[in-house]
């Protein structure tokens, strides 16, 4: 009979403990932590990219953690897509606004062009030293198969309504009204760029618009200097700074949905090669 009880104690005792250990976790402070790595805009049969689509859910998903203190945003992209950097970047803000929470970004290997446009939704701004910042302009590149179609004797047939609707074709040559058209465009999206860097950093800017908008990238350390970053510190170690060593880390991650496994594995990895080709050479423009 003793035996029985002292048994029963020790479970009872177990059991408190455990309790005790999930109700001091429960009212811990959380810091929701969401990678946002890659190409903006990019997506393919096997994996998610890096657009609004994607990001969305697990934004909400962390904006919705309980005893949330902080929302952390580790960036890793040299850019891509304009529209999906505006439509993510809205979105961060308008969570943090709803939910009086802040938001904390941190830089890795590269936070460029679009990359820096999601990096300043951060109410603070942090990079590694030798992290790559800045780019803060608007590219669009493409080739010309103009006399290459001529030496094989390709005749292009192309119809169209509207005298604009073929401008920068690549089999036809280029025309200085076409490409006016185009500038004007990478002028708009360039203005918004820099309004966006205007409104956010402001004061904190340490250098001429002459110097910080032209397009060029500095390291995670000048970056500091010139005010385009609040300051070099990795999150876990910035994060704890701010809340205590008690806080807790929950890694919010996109959920693997059962489309994916409809295609074949062949499809999958020829798209997927394609697609890293493609991500290793908007990086490799970094030196990355």
């Amino acid at each position: 009979m003793s035996k029985s009880l002292n048994s029963n104690c020790k479970k009872t005792k177990r059991i408190i403990r455990l309790v005790k250990k999930i109700l001091r976790q429960n009212s811990d402070p959380i810091v929701a932590c969401v990678n946002l790595h890659g190409v903006i805009g990019k997506d393919s049969k096997l994996e998610s990219g890096l657009n609004f689509q994607n990001i969305e859910p697990l934004l909400k998903r962390a904006f919705e953690t309980k005893n949330l203190k902080a929302v952390a945003l580790n960036i890793n992209s040299p850019g891509g897509s304009p529209v999906q950097s505006e439509l993510i970047y809205n979105y961060i803000r308008e969570l943090s606004a709803e939910k009086k929470i802040p938001v904390y970004t941190f830089a890795q290997d590269v936070a460029a062009s679009g990359g820096y446009w999601l990096l300043v939704a951060g109410d603070e701004v942090y990079a590694h030293n030798s992290s790559i910042i800045g780019s803060i302009g608007v590219i669009f590149s493409g080739f010309g198969f103009v006399e290459l179609i001529k030496k094989i004797g390709i005749d292009r047939r192309l119809y169209t309504e509207g005298k604009n609707k073929a401008i920068l074709d690549p089999f036809m040559p280029e025309e200085s009204e076409n490409i006016e058209i185009l500038k004007n465009a990478q002028r708009d999206v360039f203005e918004s760029f820099k309004d966006l860097v205007r409104s956010r950093r402001g004061d904190k800017l340490k250098e001429s618009e002459d110097k910080l908008f032209t397009g060029a990238f500095w390291s995670g350390k000048k970056a500091a200097e010139l005010g385009l970053v609040d300051g070099i510190c990795d999150m876990r170690k910035k994060m704890k700074e701010k809340f205590g060593d008690k806080i807790q880390f929950v890694q919010v991650t996109a959920k693997k949905g059962l489309l994916k496994s409809f295609f074949s594995e062949k499809s999958q990895m020829i798209e997927t090669l394609i697609s890293k080709v493609e991500e290793r050479i908007s990086f490799n423009r970094f030196g990355l």
